[in-house]
């Protein structure tokens, strides 16, 4: 099945690449672009996506809020955007998250990373680059705004489910999960399945800002 995908980035030239790059995969098939935040809420509504390649700093609108809206609507609920970012720490990479994107990319990363990480949101897994993570989550983690989280949002999951809710704040996979507590893959998948929901969460990602922000997993602990 080819994944459909809208490029959203204010500059002509990073488009024009980003095209000629995904359009050059087999499976992957560019339907769209996007100069602003707020082009995008119209041409992804209207191509209906699989995949958003979403610039953060963009005139009119930004990529987060562009986002936010997207996101919100009921028609694009299968929706997944992939941020691009220059900095390797974005002031916008903890709101974005929150507000429901599926991974983070450098702008500079390689080709072949870029065409695999359109495939892993593409397939509903979460994915940050290498070079965020530790520094995303330890800065964010410990903002005096998320303190006064609510743990009640953790009471409906069970002692297993805030197990594997650890693991995946860790990092692993559902197979490195069943590993880890010697279960199943598909055992393991249905306990990240029930956390999403029982959370709202929309994938991954969100599942380890929330493990963060209610202090199951500390920043230093992070792979």
């Amino acid at each position: 099945m080819t994944i459909r995908v809208v490029v959203c980035d204010d500059q002509h030239l990073i488009r024009a690449g980003f095209r000629a790059l995904l359009d050059s995969a087999p499976d992957i098939e560019v339907v769209g672009e996007a100069q602003t935040g707020r082009q995008a809420l119209e041409v992804v509504p209207q191509q209906r996506p699989d995949v958003v390649l979403m610039d953060i700093r963009m005139p009119e609108m930004d990529g987060l809020e562009a986002t936010r809206q997207l996101l919100a609507q009921p028609a694009l609920r299968e929706l997944r955007v992939l941020m691009l970012t220059t900095f390797d720490l974005d002031e916008y990479v903890y709101q974005a998250l929150r507000a429901g994107a599926s991974g983070f990319l450098l702008k500079d990363t390689e080709p072949a990373q870029l065409i695999e990480a359109v495939r892993v949101v593409a397939r509903g897994d979460a994915l940050l680059a290498p070079g965020i993570t530790r520094r995303l989550i330890a800065d964010f983690a410990r903002r005096p705004d998320d303190v006064g989280r609510r743990s009640d949002e953790l009471k409906e999951l069970t002692e297993r489910e805030r197990e594997v809710l650890v693991l995946v704040a860790r990092g692993m996979s559902n197979d490195e999960i069943a590993d880890y507590l010697v279960i199943s893959p598909a055992t393991a998948k249905t306990h990240v399945s029930r956390i999403m929901g029982k959370l709202l969460a929309r994938d991954r990602s969100q599942l380890v800002v929330l493990a963060y922000e209610h202090g199951l997993v500390e920043p230093r602990t992070a792979p």
